[in-house]
């Protein structure tokens, strides 16, 4: 750790001031040419590259580069210049691992949204969304830690704060319980995130029910995924959710599901007519993906009978319609063409007060 600095003890007569200055601007003037020079020309090599990996991955380090370079600069000039050197000395313990973490946010960023436009770029769906998933996940693990290391090492260069440490090293028995207590929330967070993104129990995009609710997972953090229901409202729910208890994952393996239709008619309906009826329609829906199209007696009661009818769609979108569409057209046909196999429940008041009238 260099010395402490005390401007108090430090006497530099106007010009040498002045040739600090300076030396300093023009130090920091080189240091902008070059950068900008150099980035000039990667800059133009990326334009000229197919791929749009190189673009972003430079826009990305621009900034923490330049200013590594300005403070790269500084410190060649403080090797010549002792009254420089002895500031930049006292400066240097806190800005290097601020260029370096920032740097090195900067390239996990990058790389982030580099794999995220390739991944968009595959034609299976399920593999993009679980490269999308873990390119989340891994980067914010990744950006936590660059950040919690560069805050440390900041810290530790404030004499206060490293005896402080060394003090709590010394004594670590009750230390070592306080901040192991204090840090437990943050550790589970971390662990959960970590344990999302290796076993891959929900990805972005994924159609899930948690909680009693259904919507897509639009956003997976460390501590919480937010899930958008259908009439778009965004649930937050608890990342140890996902792990800690069940729930339906619709779309984990592909979106091809089959659903139900249910019919609630009289027991006297002819079933066969309303089965042909059903097989004819569904093949002329295009959401029909030809997988499954079956129409069963599922209950009989006294009262009516009940019609299970599956169909299936290759997407989770498809299917809805599909079953819609599936549960109109069958009533419609029923109305029209078998009105007596429709249940009845209606009250006849003026019938009812006749025969009371009359009684």
């Amino acid at each position: 750790m260099p010395e402490r600095f005390d401007p108090r003890s430090w006497t530099v007569a106007w010009g040498e001031i002045a040739v600090m200055a300076v030396a300093i601007a023009l130090a920091v003037i080189a240091a902008f040419l070059i950068h900008k020079a150099v980035f000039t020309i990667l800059r133009r090599l990326a334009r000229n590259s197919q791929s749009q990996v190189d673009g972003i991955v430079f826009d990305q380090i621009a900034r923490p580069i330049r200013w590594s370079v300005v403070a790269l600069a500084v410190a060649l000039v403080a090797q010549a210049h002792s009254d420089i050197g002895r500031v930049w000395h006292w400066i240097a313990p806190f800005l290097v691992p601020a260029l370096i973490g920032w740097l090195a946010l900067s390239l996990v960023r990058a790389f982030a949204a580099a794999m995220q436009i390739r991944s968009e770029l595959s034609s299976d769906a399920i593999a993009a969304r679980s490269r999308r998933t873990r390119i989340a996940i891994l980067s914010r693990t990744a950006a936590f830690l660059i950040i919690l290391l560069t805050v440390a090492l900041m810290l530790l260069a404030i004499p206060g704060v490293r005896d402080v440490g060394v003090t709590l090293m010394a004594s670590a028995g009750l230390a070592a319980l306080a901040v192991g207590a204090a840090a437990q929330p943050a550790l589970k967070s971390l662990i959960a995130g970590l344990q999302m993104a290796l076993t891959e129990p929900l990805r972005i995009g994924d159609l899930v029910v948690v909680d009693g609710f259904g919507g897509r997972v639009e956003e997976i953090r460390m501590s919480f995924v937010i899930v958008r229901t259908w009439d778009e409202r965004q649930v937050v729910v608890p990342t140890s959710s996902f792990l800690d208890a069940s729930f339906e994952n619709w779309s984990r393996d592909s979106e091809q599901l089959s659903g139900p239709v249910f019919l609630h008619l009289d027991p006297a309906t002819e079933v066969a007519p309303v089965r042909a009826e059903f097989l004819r329609y569904v093949a002329t829906r295009e959401e029909w993906d030809g997988r499954t199209a079956e129409l069963l007696m599922t209950e009989a009661h006294p009262e009516s009978i009940e019609l299970r009818i599956a169909v299936s769609a290759a997407t989770i979108g498809d299917l809805w319609v599909l079953r819609c569409a599936v549960r109109e057209h069958m009533i419609d046909w029923l109305r029209v063409n078998m009105p007596d196999a429709l249940i009845r429940h209606r009250l006849g008041v003026e019938d009812t007060n006749a025969r009371v009238q009359q009684s």
